[in-house]
């Protein structure tokens, strides 16, 4: 048995393709900054915060981190209207999105912020700096460089997982090539094309983040 492999209608529909790897790239870029910011929040409120604080979060991190994100998905979509709160599929993929990556990054900042030794901390207050310098300059850089790799896989993971909005019709990328298939039936050469197009994507992240890992801390 052969088969003639035909690219040339995928290849046909690349204005699709494209619009949605760029849907793709918005979605991954803002739900990473998102997520970081939540993270950071999340975190410093679960480690320096007080009980009625770090129990709320750690319920939050508990329940989005053990149940699938397409179910987090769906009940943004479709469950959040019943009451009352609508989202357009765009806007719910970045809310799902962004308070799945949130739960994620609060384990891996909190597992950083921990890992300074108290004996660093203590240091900076005989030296005579604030809390915001020590905070600055003895906990956030050496946290941050321990917790980068974690970060950085944890955002090219995420990236990947955009793939789950299309269950909701949001225009990205794997949503794209369903279309394209649909109408071609070529479906080994459209999702080969698309799983090029992830894993170019993909490596594409890991370098910039690897850059900017060798920017802030390597050459140091």
């Amino acid at each position: 048995m052969t088969y003639s492999f035909q690219f040339r209608d995928v290849f046909a529909a690349w204005d699709s393709l494209l619009d949605g790897l760029i849907l793709t790239l918005e979605l991954s870029l803002f739900t990473m900054v998102m997520g970081l910011l939540i993270g950071i929040a999340g975190a410093s409120g679960r480690v320096y915060g007080p009980a009625w604080v770090r129990r709320p979060i750690a319920v939050y991190v508990e329940a989005i981190r053990n149940t699938p994100l397409i179910v987090q998905l769906f009940l943004i979509f479709f469950g959040l209207p019943s009451a009352g709160i609508k989202f357009d599929a765009d806007t719910a993929a970045f809310v799902a999105l962004s308070i799945n990556l949130g739960a994620y990054s609060i384990e891996i900042v909190r597992a950083g912020l921990e890992a300074i030794p108290r004996s660093q901390i203590e240091a900076g207050q005989s030296l005579g700096l604030s809390g915001w310098q020590i905070f600055r300059y003895v906990i956030a850089f050496p946290a941050l460089k321990m917790m980068y790799p974690s970060l950085a896989s944890q955002f090219v993971l995420l990236m990947l997982a955009t793939s789950v909005v299309s269950q909701i019709s949001a225009q990205d990328l794997f949503h794209a090539a369903s279309i394209i298939q649909s109408r071609t039936f070529r479906d080994f050469e459209v999702y080969a094309v698309v799983a090029a197009a992830y894993l170019a994507l993909a490596m594409i992240f890991r370098l910039l983040f690897a850059g900017v890992y060798w920017l802030l801390f390597a050459r140091r």
